[in-house]
């Protein structure tokens, strides 16, 4: 019985080194990676695997050459709207004017312009390929070795996801502060109140808006995620994510349909706009962040429904 239970366990370590090769083979170090995933899943227990295997999924995330190319776009749209409205500062537009005469507003606009579509689509690529990319390549199957493991796998999806808004929103607000102190001048903000608050209220208060912000990336990560277990093709999962925005974002601006405002998850992004009134309009900010919340518990109840039933062919 020893001899017959030690060419057993031999047999499994060797068909997990084989699945291993084959990933290697058909994906390289992504599926490698992927494939020890399952391997550490069953090794480690606890916080400290929960830690491990978030720490690979970012590292994965933020090596990829796609992903850091959507980075690189988000640091570079802020210093183009600051080199527009520096170009443009003569013209005497009330909006420009207060750009330029004023770097740390720049932040506030750069948030203004890309909130709509330029970061819903670097959050959208990334959560919309989450589930669906590893089912493309094949990799899925090694990440479930355990079906246990499930709902552990998704949640360390969506906080990964989580973590590349709350770096990409971030990101936003660091570049635009270099290049606002670069090219304008710096001193005490005027909020939309008409009020002026000193230089550091100014500064955390566009932390706040990035963490606003990072908050409704979170909600439309939710939203992608559970698009991304319905489908295989993660192209499909990233369109049908940005299609929802836009027309999301097209019924908002129709008059006629304000009933239902409340109800679409682009009408409370901009509502960031709060932190930007004196005194912070807090109880507007925070019917935005519960309906962020309600969109991710919604979505998310919808994608781990899916993503736990499923069957895994890829």
């Amino acid at each position: 019985m020893d001899g017959v239970d030690g060419r057993t366990r031999m047999d499994s370590v060797a068909e997990k080194s084989m699945g291993n090769r084959v990933a290697e083979e058909l994906t390289g170090n992504h599926v490698a990676t992927a494939a020890g995933h399952g391997v550490e899943s069953f090794s480690m227990s606890g916080t400290r695997a929960v830690v491990r295997l978030l720490r690979s999924e970012i590292g994965l995330t933020f090596r990829r050459p796609r992903n850091l190319a959507l980075l690189a776009v988000l640091a570079v749209v802020p210093v183009l709207i600051g080199v527009a409205i520096r170009v443009a500062a003569g013209d005497g537009a009330d909006f420009v004017g207060q750009v330029a005469g004023n770097g740390l507003v720049l932040a506030f606009a750069a948030f203004f312009v890309m909130v709509p579509l330029v970061l819903p689509l670097a959050v959208g690529v990334v959560a919309g390929d989450s589930i669906a990319g590893e089912a493309s390549l094949g990799t899925l199957r090694y990440l479930l070795t355990a079906p246990a493991g499930r709902t552990r796998l998704l949640v360390l999806k969506y906080l990964n996801v989580v973590v590349f808004a709350v770096a990409a929103c971030g990101l936003v607000a660091v570049s635009a502060l270099v290049t606002g102190l670069l090219l304008f001048p710096v001193g005490p903000v005027t909020l939309l109140s008409g009020s002026t608050v000193p230089l550091a209220e100014g500064l955390l208060r566009i932390g706040l808006v990035a963490l606003y912000a990072a908050a409704g990336m979170a909600a439309l990560g939710a939203l992608a995620l559970a698009i991304s277990t319905l489908t295989e093709a993660p192209i499909g999962a990233i369109a049908a994510t940005l299609v929802l925005v836009v027309v999301a974002q097209v019924l908002q601006a129709i008059p006629q349909l304000a009933v239902i405002e409340p109800y679409l998850l682009t009408s409370w992004w901009n509502k960031f706009d709060g932190a930007l009134r004196d005194p912070i309009a807090f109880d507007q900010m925070g019917q935005g962040l519960l309906a962020f919340g309600a969109y991710i518990l919604v979505f998310g109840s919808i994608a781990w429904a899916r993503f736990t039933s499923r069957d895994i062919t890829a």
